[in-house]
């Protein structure tokens, strides 16, 4: 979403602005290309060398220095930006914003600008109440001026109160849905299931497996910041919630799938949870205690609901695309291609489990991408993959699973695309 956009940030002077220099490190591990403009004020609290170090660009400072213009006139540095973000936007930069003052390089960038602007406001809880900033919020909005916070919390001066500036993290998830309004999928929802389900068999045992939830969070996480509307229902991980995405949390495959039930209709699932097979047939309402003779006890199992082929055969609420997922320890294209047949999806992604792929708990994975449309989407392996009749097998190389999610995203909003 962030990746190849051209960011001008402004650091003006307020003690939040040393959470600018994580913002800059979350922005450039998204792609994203920082520019930055740092005030008087801010220079009292981050460094124009740090700045720079975690930019990896010039920070540009004074209005009136020859090289800087000579270089890139303050006209041209605040248009050549696809969005201008203040953060942190004290009340002061706030108040020079909503009566245009031009008063010094920073200043004078948001008035020359027709680029959009989104601030992230930061200060006492006091100012931030006070009728004066309100009625320049108020005229700031009116101008479209976006808002991303500011929280309520404690504050560098001991009091607690609205005002305190947005993580960020959440600027970040705010500028990904400012460009979504572009994005391949916007306007699209999606539905993503992640990690392991647990079926009880009394009080405090279960069945349950190995699964992290990594990759189906990834690839909820990528939906989203394609400007998909997405649903995630996640079975029990460590894992903390995507930003920009509705979670669903459950335990057991019957509350998943009436999880997925409900999020309909969506445009795509993608089933990438690790839904255990069998459960009780009842569970004990006590714990099962062991026989004093040691003898084990004899378990009564049943199938779990299937949710991938139960979203397949959703008849009129059946999504466009419904995709896969095949976790095998072996025969992985073979099994992937009767998971395939045998489920009525469209994709499957068939991962390699061994315990020596890592995969299980692990951040890499390798997977083939099998689908039944043979590849005539515009989402097709550009040839390292090749046609069958039952379906395209697309082989991808190893990568990080995030990788894996952003490229089974791409390849989500082509397909989607060529949807008459």
């Amino acid at each position: 979403m962030l990746a190849g956009k051209r960011i001008l940030l402004i650091v003006t002077g307020g003690i939040a602005a040393y959470k600018s220099l994580d913002l800059v490190r979350r922005l450039r591990e998204r792609g994203a290309s920082v520019r930055c403009v740092l005030t008087e004020g801010g220079a009292q609290f981050v460094t124009p060398l740090s700045l720079a170090a975690l930019s990896e660009q010039k920070v540009f400072a004074e209005l009136f220095s020859l090289t800087d213009e000579a270089e890139m006139g303050h006209i041209q540095l605040s248009r050549d930006a696809d969005l201008l973000v203040v953060a942190p936007a004290t009340a002061d930069f706030l108040a020079k914003m909503a009566n245009g003052l031009a008063d010094d390089l920073a200043s004078t960038l948001i008035l020359a600008t027709d680029t959009d602007v989104l601030v992230a406001p930061a200060m006492n809880h006091r100012m931030w109440l006070h009728p004066a900033t309100r009625e320049n919020m108020a005229r700031l909005e009116a101008r479209g001026v976006a808002t991303v916070g500011p929280n309520v919390g404690d504050m560098a001066c001991n009091e607690t109160g609205p005002g305190r500036m947005a993580e960020p993290l959440e600027i970040v998830a705010a500028m990904e849905r400012y460009f979504a309004a572009d994005a391949p999928l916007a306007g699209r929802r999606a539905l993503v299931t992640s990690g392991p389900t647990v079926e009880a068999l009394d009080p405090v045992r279960f069945l349950t497996n190995r699964s992290s939830g990594k990759q189906g969070h990834a690839i909820a996480d990528a939906l989203a910041r394609r400007g998909a509307e997405t649903t995630l229902v996640a079975g029990p991980t460590a894992l903390a919630d995507p930003r920009g995405v509705t979670v669903r949390h459950v335990e057991s495959a019957a509350e998943m799938l009436q999880a997925c039930r409900d999020a309909l209709p969506v445009d795509v699932a993608v089933c990438a949870a690790a839904v255990s097979d069998w459960r009780a047939a009842e569970a004990a309402a006590e714990k099962l205690k062991k026989p004093d003779d040691g003898t084990p006890p004899t378990l009564a199992l049943e199938e779990t609901p299937d949710i991938l082929a139960s979203l397949s055969a959703a008849g009129n609420a059946r999504p466009a695309l419904v995709v896969g997922f095949a976790a095998e320890t072996e025969d992985l294209i073979a099994n992937a291609r009767a998971k395939l047949a045998r489920k009525g999806c469209d994709w499957i992604v068939a991962n390699d489990v061994s315990a020596a792929s890592g995969t299980f708990g692990g951040d890499d994975n390798t997977v083939h991408l099998v689908r039944r449309d043979n590849g005539k989407d515009g989402a097709g392996g550009g040839g390292d993959g090749g046609d069958g009749d039952d379906g395209h097998d697309d082989a991808w190389p190893r990568m990080t699973k995030q990788e894996v999610a952003d490229r089974l995203a791409d390849r989500v909003a082509a397909h989607l695309a060529a949807q008459p």
